[in-house]
């Protein structure tokens, strides 16, 4: 990626689709992880609300670990973010405990883990929650480093794998990279699908399911058995031949319908020619109400001036919720119009302009707004 991020949208095309065929392929009461790092996460959230609902996020998960480089200029980043939704409200999932601390006290007689003492039940252990800070990251010592240079720790995708699954459900990563997830299925008996786009992504399927004990190496290619310690065969194994192996794409089975439902959006309401009046349009119309032979009235303070003087207000304020159209603009003065600002509706004008002795005419000024009305509800009439 560059470094100044102008590749954000592109990459936001990129996972958008992605997403999109993810969701419609998820079954019923299955689970989506979206892991991330900090330069993404906030803006795959918004498009992960927009594709699956925001009802149907269920967490934000915080993995946190230690290791690597420390910058000077910066706080260390030692965390990543991992995206939970679920396609409906029926979904699979299983909590995971950790055993309670040696010095828990007592709690109270309503806690939902205290056991008839009201002690806690340190057996049974504490629900993790959504902030992970057990799992460490796959460091170059780690018996588990593949090389890979995004590789996760095998444990932290068999906490996902065991929440939202059970024993021969499908897992699927279209991202398998270096094969994590998919050796965390094959450990935890769930039928799984790799894909990725790197051309060696077969090879560490294969590799990494022998090193976890998991593949019988019988018929695998020599070259895949290089340099493996092959474990100790126990217990049942997959062979080569299980392994569905495919470079060319599958099937199409969306029929090429919409990937997410449309956008519930109200109907949109069809404005009337009145109402698209442009401001040139509604001053030309105006302007003749309000005239007084080569002269236009101020409606604020009953002035004759020249047309150059004069600017098109709203009588009542946009911040007060007014609109653009003719029904709501009037002519003024600049000295009114700067008065009025957005603060005032035209009864308030004439007030102050009396008080402050800038009324001139308060008889024409009423007069001039009167026209403008009626003209503005000609103007309706006559443009349906």
């Amino acid at each position: 990626q560059r470094d100044d991020g102008s590749d954000m949208g592109a990459f936001l095309c990129y996972m958008g689709v992605r997403i999109m065929e993810m969701h419609r392929i998820l079954c019923e009461n299955g689970t989506l992880y979206l892991h991330l790092d900090h330069t993404a996460s906030h803006y795959l959230k918004a498009m992960m609300d927009a594709i699956f609902g925001k009802q149907n996020f269920r967490n934000e998960i915080v993995w946190c670990y230690s290791g690597g480089g420390i910058p000077r200029k910066d706080f260390p980043r030692k965390y990543d973010r991992i995206l939970r939704y679920t396609k409906g409200n029926d979904y699979t999932f299983h909590v995971e405990r950790k055993p309670y601390k040696e010095n828990t006290q007592e709690v109270g007689i309503h806690s939902t883990y205290s056991g008839p003492d009201n002690k806690i039940d340190l057996a049974r252990g504490t629900p993790i929650t959504d902030w992970w800070t057990d799992i460490p990251t796959v460091t170059g010592w780690s018996p588990q480093n593949y090389g890979y240079r995004t590789q996760k720790p095998l444990a932290l995708y068999e906490r996902i794998i065991r929440a939202s699954s059970n024993e021969g459900d499908i897992v699927l990563d279209p991202f398998a990279g270096c094969a994590t997830t998919v050796v965390a299925a094959e450990l935890l008996n769930r039928q799984w699908i790799g894909m990725d786009i790197w051309d060696g992504a077969h090879k560490a399927v294969v590799q990494r399911l022998i090193t976890v004990g998991k593949l019988s190496p019988s018929g695998v290619p020599d070259d895949m058995l290089a340099d493996l310690a092959i474990p100790d065969q126990q217990g049942q194994l997959i062979t080569f031949g299980e392994l569905h192996y495919a470079t060319t794409p599958p099937e199409r089975t969306d029929n090429r319908e919409i990937a997410v439902p449309a956008f519930d959006l109200p109907p949109q309401y069809q404005k009337a020619k009145w109402e698209r009046l442009s401001h040139d349009e509604i001053r030309a119309y105006l302007e003749p109400a309000q005239a007084d032979g080569e002269n236009i009235i101020c409606a604020g303070c009953g002035r004759r001036l020249h047309r150059r003087f004069m600017e098109l207000d709203h009588i009542r304020p946009r911040a007060s919720g007014g609109p653009n159209t003719i029904d709501n603009r009037v002519l003024l003065c600049r000295p009114c119009n700067g008065e009025k600002k957005a603060d005032l509706a035209m009864p308030g004008l004439w007030k102050k302009n009396d008080k402050d002795g800038w009324m001139e005419d308060p008889t024409a000024a009423r007069a001039a707004f009167e026209a403008a009305g009626r003209e503005a509800e000609r103007v309706r009439r006559t443009l349906r």
